[in-house]
């Protein structure tokens, strides 16, 4: 198990590839005690987990998955460039493995479905739900589990929130398919703070002085 926050936060790739080896359930349990440690608006931890092993549910999800994939997202990436920070060799890599994972979510061993109970989707919502995510994020690298966050689903909302039999009223904003990775954990490739961060006014380019 790694310790070293910023040496996590650092190598936390998302890791598309996945071992089929189940996880251990002591495993999972860390993971979602990670989760519920974030803060939320109000502290009400309106958060809800689904934990998701059963192949069935995972296939009847996968579908939409894929075809949003296939129709939509794969034909968007391939028609524009690299990331920012990115090279078309490892822009190239990064679709493959969208690939991969688009054709083997359901063989992921398991996942993890952040929700929210009660309420309806505004830009605000995300902030009592995606800090928790991360924290998952990061313990899961921490503990030698490769997962990633995809919403891509979501273009197919309603029939994948069915497939999940999630209530009326409780929205799923992620899934994260976790297991131990095919690949290595390594450095992320991100553009320079001083590319991205101001001092107290727009455009203003940020130092350390």
């Amino acid at each position: 198990m790694n310790t070293d926050l910023f040496e996590i936060i650092r190598t936390t790739r998302s890791m598309r590839r996945l071992k089929p080896d189940p996880v251990p359930p002591a495993l999972i349990r860390q993971v979602l005690e990670a989760g519920t440690a974030a803060p939320s608006g109000g502290n009400m931890q309106a958060w809800r987990f689904l934990v998701v092993r059963d192949p069935a549910i995972k296939t009847a999800v996968a579908q939409w998955y894929r075809r949003g994939w296939h129709e939509v997202v794969a034909p968007r990436y391939r028609s524009g460039a690299p990331a920012p920070g990115s090279s078309r060799e490892r822009f190239d890599r990064m679709l493959a493995a969208a690939e991969h994972l688009a054709e083997h979510l359901h063989e992921a061993p398991v996942w993890i479905v952040p929700c929210l109970e009660g309420g309806t989707h505004t830009r605000t919502s995300g902030a009592s739900i995606y800090p928790a995510v991360q924290n998952m994020l990061l313990a899961a690298r921490a503990l030698g589990l490769g997962a990633t966050l995809t919403t891509l689903y979501l273009l197919f909302e309603k029939e994948a929130e069915a497939a999940l039999g999630l209530p009326e009223g409780t929205h799923s904003y992620a899934i994260l398919p976790m297991g131990y990775p095919l690949g290595k954990f390594g450095p992320v490739a991100r553009t320079a703070v001083e590319d991205v961060a101001f001092s107290d006014r727009w455009g203003e380019r940020w130092t350390e002085g």
